[in-house]
Protein backbone atom coordinates (compact mmCIF):
# COMPACT_ATOMS: atom_id res chain seq x y z
CA UNK A 1 0.00 0.00 0.00
CA UNK A 2 1.31 3.42 -0.96
CA UNK A 3 0.13 6.92 -0.04
CA UNK A 4 1.46 10.05 -1.74
CA UNK A 5 0.88 13.63 -0.63
CA UNK A 6 0.85 15.95 -3.64
CA UNK A 7 0.66 19.75 -3.73
CA UNK A 8 -1.65 20.22 -6.69
CA UNK A 9 -0.87 23.38 -8.64
CA UNK A 10 -3.47 25.90 -9.75
CA UNK A 11 -5.24 24.86 -12.95
CA UNK A 12 -4.29 21.20 -12.84
CA UNK A 13 -6.92 18.47 -13.13
CA UNK A 14 -7.15 15.86 -10.36
CA UNK A 15 -6.73 13.06 -12.92
CA UNK A 16 -4.05 11.67 -15.22
CA UNK A 17 -5.63 12.21 -18.64
CA UNK A 18 -7.74 14.88 -20.32
CA UNK A 19 -9.25 14.89 -23.80
CA UNK A 20 -9.11 18.71 -23.88
CA UNK A 21 -5.36 18.90 -23.33
CA UNK A 22 -5.47 20.62 -19.94
CA UNK A 23 -2.66 20.03 -17.41
CA UNK A 24 -3.11 16.78 -15.48
CA UNK A 25 -1.36 14.89 -12.68
CA UNK A 26 0.74 13.09 -15.31
CA UNK A 27 2.71 16.31 -15.78
CA UNK A 28 4.12 15.98 -12.24
CA UNK A 29 3.65 12.36 -11.15
CA UNK A 30 5.28 9.51 -13.09
CA UNK A 31 4.46 6.83 -10.50
CA UNK A 32 2.38 3.92 -11.82
CA UNK A 33 -0.86 2.60 -10.36
CA UNK A 34 -1.59 5.43 -7.94
CA UNK A 35 -4.91 7.26 -8.12
CA UNK A 36 -6.44 10.30 -6.39
CA UNK A 37 -8.43 9.71 -3.23
CA UNK A 38 -11.04 12.40 -3.81
CA UNK A 39 -10.72 15.49 -5.94
CA UNK A 40 -9.61 19.09 -5.80
CA UNK A 41 -11.08 21.61 -8.22
CA UNK A 42 -9.11 22.63 -11.32
CA UNK A 43 -8.77 26.18 -9.95
CA UNK A 44 -7.95 25.14 -6.37
CA UNK A 45 -4.51 24.32 -4.97
CA UNK A 46 -2.96 22.24 -2.26
CA UNK A 47 -3.15 18.77 -0.81
CA UNK A 48 -4.28 15.89 -2.98
CA UNK A 49 -3.78 12.33 -1.72
CA UNK A 50 -2.99 9.48 -4.10
CA UNK A 51 -2.86 5.79 -3.27
CA UNK A 52 -2.56 2.43 -5.02
CA UNK A 53 -5.11 0.80 -2.68
CA UNK A 54 -8.77 0.98 -3.68
CA UNK A 55 -10.10 0.36 -0.17
CA UNK A 56 -7.95 3.14 1.30
CA UNK A 57 -8.91 5.42 -1.57
CA UNK A 58 -12.59 4.84 -0.74
CA UNK A 59 -12.08 5.47 2.99
CA UNK A 60 -10.35 8.79 2.38
CA UNK A 61 -12.88 10.05 -0.16
CA UNK A 62 -16.14 8.70 1.30
CA UNK A 63 -17.96 11.43 3.33
CA UNK A 64 -19.27 8.87 5.83
CA UNK A 65 -15.78 8.56 7.35
CA UNK A 66 -15.82 12.30 8.08
CA UNK A 67 -12.14 13.03 7.60
CA UNK A 68 -11.59 16.67 8.45
CA UNK A 69 -10.26 18.87 5.68
CA UNK A 70 -8.63 22.23 6.40
CA UNK A 71 -8.55 25.02 3.82
CA UNK A 72 -6.99 28.45 3.60
CA UNK A 73 -9.22 30.74 1.59
CA UNK A 74 -8.52 34.21 0.27
CA UNK A 75 -11.88 35.96 0.02
CA UNK A 76 -13.13 39.23 -1.34
CA UNK A 77 -14.70 41.62 1.14
CA UNK A 78 -14.56 42.15 4.89
CA UNK A 79 -15.29 39.25 7.22
CA UNK A 80 -17.75 39.74 10.05
CA UNK A 81 -18.90 37.86 13.12
CA UNK A 82 -22.22 37.29 11.33
CA UNK A 83 -20.53 35.70 8.30
CA UNK A 84 -18.47 33.38 10.53
CA UNK A 85 -21.57 32.48 12.51
CA UNK A 86 -23.45 31.59 9.32
CA UNK A 87 -20.59 29.39 8.14
CA UNK A 88 -20.73 27.55 11.48
CA UNK A 89 -24.51 27.24 11.60
CA UNK A 90 -24.79 26.20 7.97
CA UNK A 91 -25.71 27.46 4.52
CA UNK A 92 -27.54 25.76 1.67
CA UNK A 93 -25.24 24.23 -0.96
CA UNK A 94 -26.78 22.28 -3.86
CA UNK A 95 -29.99 21.82 -1.88
CA UNK A 96 -28.23 20.64 1.29
CA UNK A 97 -27.41 22.48 4.49
CA UNK A 98 -23.67 22.29 5.08
CA UNK A 99 -21.66 23.87 7.85
CA UNK A 100 -18.05 24.44 8.82
CA UNK A 101 -16.59 22.70 11.86
CA UNK A 102 -14.42 25.78 12.26
CA UNK A 103 -14.16 29.08 10.38
CA UNK A 104 -12.09 32.09 11.37
CA UNK A 105 -10.08 34.95 9.86
CA UNK A 106 -6.31 34.40 9.73
CA UNK A 107 -3.30 36.48 8.75
CA UNK A 108 -1.97 36.11 5.23
CA UNK A 109 -0.08 32.79 5.35
CA UNK A 110 3.67 33.37 5.71
CA UNK A 111 4.53 30.23 3.73
CA UNK A 112 2.34 31.11 0.75
CA UNK A 113 3.83 30.43 -2.66
CA UNK A 114 3.14 32.75 -5.62
CA UNK A 115 0.31 31.67 -7.89
CA UNK A 116 0.54 31.89 -11.66
CA UNK A 117 -1.34 33.80 -12.81
CA UNK A 118 -1.70 35.81 -9.59
CA UNK A 119 -5.04 36.76 -8.09
CA UNK A 120 -6.20 40.02 -9.66
CA UNK A 121 -5.59 42.87 -7.24
CA UNK A 122 -8.30 45.51 -6.92
CA UNK A 123 -7.33 48.54 -4.85
CA UNK A 124 -10.92 49.49 -4.11
CA UNK A 125 -11.99 46.03 -2.90
CA UNK A 126 -10.54 44.59 0.32
CA UNK A 127 -9.63 40.94 0.68
CA UNK A 128 -8.48 38.75 3.53
CA UNK A 129 -7.83 35.13 4.48
CA UNK A 130 -9.94 32.56 6.31
CA UNK A 131 -9.21 29.11 7.65
CA UNK A 132 -12.17 26.76 7.21
CA UNK A 133 -12.49 23.15 8.40
CA UNK A 134 -15.14 20.79 7.00
CA UNK A 135 -15.78 17.04 7.08
CA UNK A 136 -17.79 16.82 3.86
CA UNK A 137 -16.63 17.39 0.31
CA UNK A 138 -19.44 18.46 -2.00
CA UNK A 139 -18.50 19.86 -5.38
CA UNK A 140 -17.01 23.35 -4.88
CA UNK A 141 -18.37 23.34 -1.32
CA UNK A 142 -16.01 25.92 0.21
CA UNK A 143 -16.46 28.35 -2.68
CA UNK A 144 -20.24 27.99 -2.49
CA UNK A 145 -20.23 28.45 1.28
CA UNK A 146 -18.15 31.63 1.29
CA UNK A 147 -20.17 33.05 -1.62
CA UNK A 148 -23.37 32.37 0.33
CA UNK A 149 -22.18 34.64 3.15
CA UNK A 150 -21.04 37.39 0.78
CA UNK A 151 -17.33 36.50 0.66
CA UNK A 152 -16.46 35.22 -2.83
CA UNK A 153 -13.34 33.03 -2.85
CA UNK A 154 -10.36 34.39 -4.79
CA UNK A 155 -7.90 31.64 -3.92
CA UNK A 156 -8.41 28.26 -2.26
CA UNK A 157 -5.66 26.06 -0.81
CA UNK A 158 -6.30 22.72 0.94
CA UNK A 159 -3.87 22.30 3.82
CA UNK A 160 -4.81 18.95 5.30
CA UNK A 161 -6.98 15.85 5.08
CA UNK A 162 -7.33 13.88 8.31
CA UNK A 163 -3.82 13.29 9.72
CA UNK A 164 -2.09 14.19 6.45
CA UNK A 165 -0.97 17.75 5.79
CA UNK A 166 0.86 19.70 3.13
CA UNK A 167 3.79 20.70 5.31
CA UNK A 168 6.61 22.09 3.18
CA UNK A 169 5.67 20.31 -0.05
CA UNK A 170 5.84 22.84 -2.88
CA UNK A 171 3.42 23.07 -5.83
CA UNK A 172 4.01 20.21 -8.26
CA UNK A 173 5.99 18.19 -5.70
CA UNK A 174 4.93 15.05 -3.83
CA UNK A 175 6.04 13.09 -0.79
CA UNK A 176 5.43 9.42 -0.03
CA UNK A 177 4.45 8.45 3.52
CA UNK A 178 6.71 5.63 4.82
CA UNK A 179 4.83 2.37 5.31
CA UNK A 180 5.31 2.17 9.09
CA UNK A 181 4.11 5.76 9.55
CA UNK A 182 1.13 5.12 7.28
CA UNK A 183 0.17 2.02 9.24
CA UNK A 184 0.26 3.98 12.52
CA UNK A 185 -1.80 6.83 11.07
CA UNK A 186 -4.47 4.44 9.80
CA UNK A 187 -4.65 2.72 13.19
CA UNK A 188 -5.02 6.07 14.97
CA UNK A 189 -8.02 6.80 12.76
CA UNK A 190 -9.66 3.71 14.25
CA UNK A 191 -10.23 2.14 10.87
CA UNK A 192 -10.46 -1.62 10.66
CA UNK A 193 -7.83 -3.42 8.54
CA UNK A 194 -7.94 -2.37 4.90
CA UNK A 195 -7.20 -4.69 1.98
CA UNK A 196 -3.97 -6.63 2.44
CA UNK A 197 -2.27 -3.93 4.48
CA UNK A 198 -2.50 -5.55 7.93
CA UNK A 199 -2.32 -9.18 6.81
Amino acid sequence: MRLLLFNKPFRCLSQFTDSEGRPTLAQWIAEKNVYPAGRLDFDSEGLLILTDDGALQARISDPKYKLRKTYRVQVEGESSADAMSRLHSGVIVKGERVSAIAASPISRPHDLWPRQPPVRYRKSVPDHWLEIVIDRGLNRQIRRMTAAVGLPALRLIRQSIGPWSLGNIQPGEWLEIPERQLKNEIRKLGWSPIGNFFR
